[in-house]
C-alpha cells in the first residue's frame, strides 16, 4: 500500500491535480447521468413489464 502512495504523491506533485480534478467532475457528471436514466427510463419500463410495480416510493 505504501508503493500506491508513493505513485500518489508522485502524481500530484508533476502538476496532473489539475488532471485529477477534472476527471472527478466528469466523473460526478457522468454519475448523474446514469443515476437520471436509471430513474426517470429504466425503472418505469422495468415496472410496466413486471406488472405495474412503481418505484418511486422508498
Amino acid at each position: 500500500m505504501t508503493k500506491f502512495f508513493q505513485e500518489f504523491r508522485e502524481f500530484a506533485v508533476k502538476g496532473n491535480v489539475v488532471d485529477m480534478a477534472v476527471g472527478i467532475i466528469v466523473g460526478g457528471a457522468f454519475t448523474l447521468i446514469v443515476q437520471s436514466l436509471v430513474a426517470d427510463v429504466m425503472n418505469p419500463l422495468i415496472g410496466l413489464l413486471v406488472g405495474g410495480v412503481g418505484f418511486s416510493k422508498p
